[in-house]
């Protein structure tokens, strides 16, 4: 069942009660004021109230006065919030040194990783990724990058949770042609069922066709990954009429993953009303990575503030910007 949170949707299992939801969202221990449906549930008694679809939680706490950070825009995935709508990658830097100071220039939260025998470094006189992206600081997301096969792909996100303690939230993509790049659909909506059936909390790469969008969210992924281009092509949003489309029918988060080169790129993304995007290539084989790390946070910010502010109305023809009252000519 889906209920309603500070105006975003979440899944509520049956039987879960207002308790559950708190625990969930990470806020048991924190002082809140909790309302159901507009009435306010006393503080203590949340076990007592169970959750029925379509219900309606409001949850507050208490802020320093003052100006403050002005209006909070966060991106939730799994239950929780993060300020960056940008997500990163870890493959193709130089070495480690320049992996970090990449992602710490693109001030993101969310950091994929790939699971490999030799990728985060299983002897003691390896280089060790998590070293760079350690989990007290980053939100790890394993992904299947690589994977041509469902079972290959269930398999991997099975690793990575065992690697990672119970890790539940995967990245899933099942490959189809080794040319392109493009995902293997059938076998991806197979996977992700399989994976969501599994207990994980499925991101998952897919085309930019609506109505696979659309059934990957029935089965229960948590967010939909459409392509703007061909991975690691560089080329830009390809198809902005379909991305628009599976951003205006989904009710879970949309991030444009694979085929962004440049931040102008980031940008039209985030205006046609993505949650987020997710790179790699685009900065990691830049001239300079740490400076496109950057200009990607920035494009991100500003893709998402003009979605938000509302673009003008394309006209065929001049509108005049000065008022033409009073010219003296």
């Amino acid at each position: 069942m889906e209920v309603i949170v500070n105006g975003e949707t979440r899944r509520a299992a049956q039987g879960d009660t207002l308790a559950d939801l708190v625990r969930g969202l990470g806020m048991a221990e924190q002082r809140i004021a909790v309302e159901l449906n507009r009435r306010i549930v006393p503080y203590g008694r949340y076990a007592e109230a169970p959750l029925r679809d379509g219900d309606r939680i409001e949850i507050v706490r208490a802020i320093g006065g003052g100006e403050g950070r002005g209006e909070e825009d966060p991106l939730s995935i799994a239950g929780r919030r993060f300020h960056s709508r940008l997500l990163v990658g870890t493959g193709k830097y130089k070495d480690l040194a320049e992996t970090r100071a990449a992602i710490e220039a693109s001030g993101a939260e969310i950091v994929t990783v790939a699971i490999r025998r030799t990728n985060i470094g299983q002897h003691a006189d390896e280089p060790n990724l998590l070293d760079v992206v350690p989990p007290e600081k980053y939100c790890l997301l394993p992904n299947t990058a690589g994977c041509y096969t469902v079972e290959d792909a269930v398999r991997t996100c099975h690793l990575a949770r065992e690697l990672l303690g119970g890790h539940k939230l995967v990245k899933l993509e099942v490959l189809g042609d080794e040319k392109t790049l493009y995902p293997d659909v059938v076998g991806t909506l197979e996977a992700a069922k399989i994976l969501v059936g599994d207990g994980f909390e499925v991101m998952v790469y897919t085309n930019d066709d609506p109505i696979v969008a659309r059934k990957l969210e029935e089965l229960g992924c948590i967010a939909v990954m459409p392509l703007a281009a061909p991975i690691g092509s560089g080329l830009g949003v390809r198809n902005p009429y379909n991305i628009r489309t599976i951003v205006e029918n989904a009710s879970v988060p949309v991030l444009v993953d694979a085929g962004v080169g440049t931040a102008s790129d980031a940008s039209v993304a985030m205006e046609l009303g993505c949650d987020g995007v997710l790179m790699n290539t685009a900065i990691a084989e830049a001239r300079h990575p740490i400076r496109m790390a950057e200009a990607m946070k920035l494009g991100v910010e500003a893709g998402r503030k003009a979605y938000l502010a509302g673009r003008m109305p394309r006209r065929r023809y001049a509108s005049a910007s000065s008022p033409l009252d009073g010219v003296f000519f």
